[in-house]
């Protein structure tokens, strides 16, 4: 079964602000079972614009991933992110078939 994932790629106004967000989304990300593949590591981007965060976050599949967001634990987090970022998430199903090669 494949994956599911959080891509975000955010700009961060108010520091302080964005650790009681980093705090209270670790509530629903535990409950979930979320996993950061990537968390703002240094980057270089190529092609287009971005944001200066980005960020990559797997769970166990597609649904979990979505139950996640929608769960009022995070709604509780994505509230204090509003003010203290901006932010452009997408809810996305890996991929589980055949690779190159």
């Amino acid at each position: 079964m494949a994956k599911g994932y959080w891509i975000a790629h955010v700009d961060v106004a108010d520091a302080e602000g964005y650790k009681a967000y980093l705090a209270a989304n670790a509530i629903p990300f535990a409950k979930y079972g979320a996993r950061f593949v990537v968390r703002a590591g240094r980057s270089e981007p190529k092609e287009g614009t971005l944001r200066r965060r980005h960020v990559v976050i797997e769970f166990e599949d597609y649904a979990t991933a979505l139950a996640c967001y929608e769960s009022e634990e995070y709604r509780r987090a994505r509230a204090l992110r509003g003010s203290a970022s901006e932010a452009d998430l997408v809810v996305v199903e890996g991929y589980d078939g055949p690779q190159p090669g």
